[in-house]
């Protein structure tokens, strides 16, 4: 349901996620028409800021992250007029009571109940206390108008996730909560959906018949950077694979829904964390591989070890690389393995999601012909290339029968000739609108921290003896290629790097879409 006019409550409204995303996402989106016909922005913390000084600090965020780069000096002012600022303690009911009184004359100004949406960019200790302070004041009691927004970490394990679960819905309804996982605002990672369930040319041949294995792969060029602090405390497998890359599998393992109704759509992606098989603790050692970086050159210069970085132990034990194999225990997926993995200071920053096919099942080509034999797959390449690419077999011109490895490639830039919206972009407009279709519910964020506690407390019980064990700039630690390569399998090029490979052997060709 489209709400014609929003009330936009920033709790946290200095910190550096505003400043990056949250205020240049609405700004694209005002500058677009997307924003509601009536709204406000209430930028909300301790600080002491006058508007215009907020103004000026918010001006500089957009410049450096808006989407569409320069700002016209008139498409500011406009956006601006609608942005004040409210000091107050989060642990202090009168700054609960003096929001009320905000939200109250903005309705009545408005003469109309408008859409109340409570976002909390703030340190993880606070989304304890704002949403009972918010129903203390009254201001959560209109379960369609009110919502709340959620950042993560969700929890640090099961017992944490349960609690604040628990503490988030004694005053919010379930209906009302939105838990954002920023990667679920991709195009790319939507469009999974639509190439899936819009066509009927894949669908038959997604399931064990037909797929090998599966290979989802979140690397990230970057350390921890001005993060040291949280990560030591988190690692890896928290910080990543049990929102991003779950959210990711359940995408590309679910099955089809009935609607397009958000909790259709999310029952779905629930059925897929509940089928994975069980990791047990003594399993733990074959099926997840944990890493940690050290000093490495990244294009020439020196990078230096996770332990050198700022606000991180000398001695720390917490992993940046983790990999994982799973099993989706169903009639579509039994005995095919899904390998996850995802690590800091890697080659390249890389969002990616390959399903590799099996081979034809009799080989009628002679030797000779298929000396560079490829499986197909298929590529849903999220970051840094929006699009798709299919690997196939083709014949080399010429007078013999030589087959090549070939790709077709989708993108979207190319397609569409219209930029993609940030994600934070997608998930606020969708929030304004009340749609929960790309927001976690409670059910699924228990599962997947379920699914992986074992390996969380193994791993806490046995320090790793190896740390720092793989440098950076390179693809993780020797463990990891071992995961896939027993299996008679490997981790997949990043597609990018495959066509530069492809040039510099000048084998394969490209066919473009």
């Amino acid at each position: 349901m489209e709400v014609p006019f929003v009330i936009f409550v920033i709790f946290g409204g200095a910190g550096d996620l505003t400043w990056r995303k949250l205020v240049p996402s609405l700004f694209d989106l005002h500058r677009d028409g997307r924003m509601p016909k009536k709204f406000a922005i209430i930028a909300m913390d301790r600080a002491q800021f006058r508007d215009a000084e907020l103004h000026k600090h918010f001006l500089d965020g957009v410049k450096r992250f808006s989407r569409k780069g320069k700002v016209k000096s008139a498409d500011w002012k406009n956006f601006a007029r609608h942005v004040t600022y409210q000091q107050g303690d989060f642990k202090d009911p009168a700054t609960y009571s003096n929001l009320a009184k905000s939200c109250a004359k903005l309705d009545k100004d408005w003469k109309i109940k408008a859409g109340h949406i409570f976002h909390m960019a703030t340190p993880p200790v606070m989304v304890g206390i704002i949403p009972k302070m918010l129903a203390d004041a009254g201001l959560n009691r209109d379960r369609v108008c009110a919502r709340l927004v959620v950042e993560k970490p969700l929890g640090h394990d099961l017992d944490s996730a349960r609690t604040l679960n628990r503490t988030i819905t004694e005053s919010f309804h379930e209906s009302q909560i939105f838990r954002i996982d920023h990667y679920l605002g991709k195009e790319t990672v939507q469009n999974i959906l639509a190439f899936r369930f819009a066509n009927p040319l894949f669908e038959p041949i997604w399931n064990r018949r037909y797929v090998d294995y599966v290979t989802i792969t979140v690397a990230e060029e970057v350390g921890v950077e001005h993060r040291g602090g949280y990560y030591d405390h988190a690692g890896a497998l928290r910080d990543m694979v049990q929102n991003h890359l779950m959210q990711l599998l359940c995408l590309v393992a679910m099955e089809p829904m009935v609607s397009f109704n958000a909790d259709e759509i999310r029952n779905k992606k629930v059925d897929v964390l509940r089928a994975v098989r069980p990791v047990s603790h003594r399993a733990v050692q074959q099926c997840a591989v944990r890493g940690q970086y050290g000093k490495g050159r990244f294009d020439g210069k020196k990078v230096r070890g996770y332990r050198q970085e700022n606000d991180v132990s000398p001695h720390s034990k917490t992993e940046t690389f983790a990999a994982l194999k799973l099993f989706v225990d169903n009639w579509r997926w039994q005995c095919v393995p899904f390998y996850l993995r995802t690590g800091k200071c890697l080659p390249r920053q890389v969002s990616e999601v390959t399903v590799h096919f099996r081979g034809v099942p009799h080989q009628s080509f002679p030797p000779d012909a298929s000396r560079r034999w490829d499986l197909s797959r298929l590529v849903l390449s999220i970051q840094p290339e929006e699009g798709i690419v299919l690997g196939f077999q083709a014949k080399y011109p010429g007078p013999r029968m030589l087959l090549r490895p070939v790709d077709m490639r989708f993108n979207y830039e190319e397609s569409f000739a219209v930029p993609s919206p940030d994600a934070y972009e997608t998930l606020l407009w969708d929030v304004m609108n009340n749609d929960p279709t790309l927001f976690m519910r409670a059910d699924q964020i228990e599962a997947a921290w379920q699914l992986l506690m074992p390996v969380l407390e193994v791993w806490a019980e046995t320090s790793p003896r190896n740390f720092p064990n793989y440098a950076a700039a390179t693809w993780g630690p020797a463990a990891a290629d071992l995961l896939m390569t027993r299996d008679g399998r490997n981790w997949p090029l990043p597609i990018s790097l495959a066509a530069q490979e492809k040039k510099k052997t000048s084998h394969g060709r490209r066919l473009l879409l």
